[in-house]
């Protein structure tokens, strides 16, 4: 009977639109609880003049070619372009395209980011190099009596049990079984990672180390979590609708927080505008963005690819992309998620790309890179 069972709930994630198409990947907002932060009423209205640009329109009608399901291009305090694939929000499902929700990936990692900066400036943490030694998960771990910006920085000597660096995935022990955001991480820590030493630290893209600073976070924060999601994104950010961050189960003193976001198109562009504020005023926020920029390491991975801004760029730092190859010289923070998410801003420039798709089979050099060239 339950393999019965499972036989049909698969079936159905398979031949739903919106796994089908691989969507927005809403199952996962269903299937798992989650923190939920409420639209403002106050919120930022964009203005727009908008110009006509021929091959991201290609990209967005061949969608279930390219996966390109919608692309906002902001510079100079407006947008200019505003595409998104009229057939796929017409079919995938009845929510208005107003209140869709799209999901964040690996985009999300770069936004738990965020949240641990606004934790430093409201003072549960110290600075990025507080030594994670007072919560007792990380007890005999390789991870305890670390610094938060080797974390950050995806350099925790992790490597020789999860990560890019040695295994095909950045988000399963020894690149097997199931993945370890979906897992408590005091039960990671606990049955896999007892007794285990830091190795070198170098660059090694890897869910865990997001997984364990987040929750690091939420332990610091403490019952005030919720109150500080709202402070940042309903006060703060003032999205519009509705946005959520999915949670691997409901014990938060166990490590439940994860960094898979929820949110509308045009909230992503809003969250991304703040950032691109807070640099440019020196906020306290923007001073955590310039820290961890000026901390940032070389990736050193080698076979950069003009496939997306996490595969064709140089350094990483605070869980953001940065030198992006060809643009160095240029301050552009890149943010970059599973499927070809990407969340891209210009300081130099005040240019922010926001694309949203299904698959990352776009021509992300025509669409983004020439984009983030052009004068």
């Amino acid at each position: 009977m339950k393999k019965l069972l499972l036989i049909i709930f698969l079936s159905f994630l398979l031949n739903s639109t919106s796994y089908g198409e691989h969507a927005s990947w809403s199952y996962d907002l269903a299937w798992f609880p989650k923190y939920e932060v409420k639209g403002s009423d106050q919120y930022y209205k964009f203005n727009s003049n908008l110009i006509e640009d021929k091959i991201i329109k290609k990209e967005i009608k061949n969608y279930k070619k390219t996966g390109l399901i919608s692309y906002l291009l902001y510079e100079d305090g407006i947008i200019v372009i505003d595409e998104k694939s009229q057939e796929h929000w017409l079919t995938s499902d009845k929510i208005s395209e107003e209140k869709r929700l799209l999901v964040s990936h690996s985009v999300g990692k770069s936004l738990a980011s965020y949240i641990t900066g606004h934790a430093i400036c409201e003072g549960y943490i110290d600075s990025v190099d507080v030594v994670l030694d007072d919560w007792s998960i990380l007890d005999n771990t390789l991870y305890h009596g670390q610094k938060l910006i080797d974390l950050l920085n995806m350099s925790a000597g992790d490597q020789k049990y999860i990560g890019e660096k040695n295994f095909s995935n950045d988000d399963k022990l020894n690149g097997e079984g199931r993945t370890v955001v979906r897992t408590y991480v005091q039960a990671i820590m606990e049955k896999n990672l007892q007794n285990t030493k830091k190795s070198k630290s170098v660059y090694n893209y890897s869910a865990l180390t997001t997984h364990v600073f987040l929750n690091y976070t939420i332990f610091k924060v403490g019952e005030d979590y919720q109150k500080l999601l709202n402070k940042i994104f309903n006060e703060y950010v003032k999205v519009k609708n509705n946005i959520y961050i999915t949670r691997s189960g409901t014990d938060e003193t166990a490590g439940s927080g994860t960094y898979t976001f929820y949110a509308t198109r045009y909230d992503y562009l809003r969250i991304a505008k703040t950032i691109l504020e807070d640099w440019n005023n020196d906020t306290c926020a923007g001073k955590y963005l310039k820290t961890v920029y000026d901390r940032r390491i070389n990736k050193n991975i080698g076979g950069y690819t003009t496939r997306s801004a996490a595969q064709h760029s140089k350094k990483y730092g605070g869980q953001f992309h940065f030198d992006i190859i060809g643009l160095t010289k240029k301050k552009i923070l890149a943010m970059d998620g599973m499927g070809g998410q990407q969340v891209i801003i210009d300081f130099d420039r005040g240019r922010i790309i926001v694309v949203n798709a299904i698959a990352r089979h776009y021509n992300w050099k025509k669409i983004v890179y020439n984009k983030l060239k052009q004068k």
